[in-house]
């Protein structure tokens, strides 16, 4: 399950989190019509977010991926709440570096 959420850095405000793109750009919308008359305020921020309220296109690229395996793991278990399971952070490290490893080996046995 996505999360999204809207930032203004004007207002310096964050939406809750909804879980639908057609919620996230009505927040959007609600809020420029609301406080900004209709304008579109610099900077300001909608995106997707993880488990833990990061911005996806924040994160550097493994800490993206260890993102997305870890909420998809704890989607598994619950897919309403926020935050990572122990055990799904565990899982999404181990299976990127078990991938990584198992690269490196198929490589070294390739030369």
């Amino acid at each position: 399950m996505h999360r999204y959420r809207y930032r203004c850095t004007v207002c310096r405000t964050t939406s809750p989190v909804v879980l639908d793109p057609d919620d996230l750009e009505a927040e959007g919308t609600a809020h420029r019509q609301g406080v900004h008359g209709g304008h579109i305020p610099d900077d300001e921020i909608a995106g997707q977010i993880d488990r833990l309220g990061r911005w996806y296109a924040a994160l550097s690229p493994l800490a993206a991926l260890h993102a997305r395996i870890a909420d998809g793991l704890s989607d598994l278990r619950d897919e309403k709440t926020m935050g990572h399971y122990w055990w799904a952070s565990a899982g999404a490290a181990l299976l990127i570096g078990g991938t990584a490893a198992l690269t490196l080996l198929l490589v070294s046995a390739a030369l």
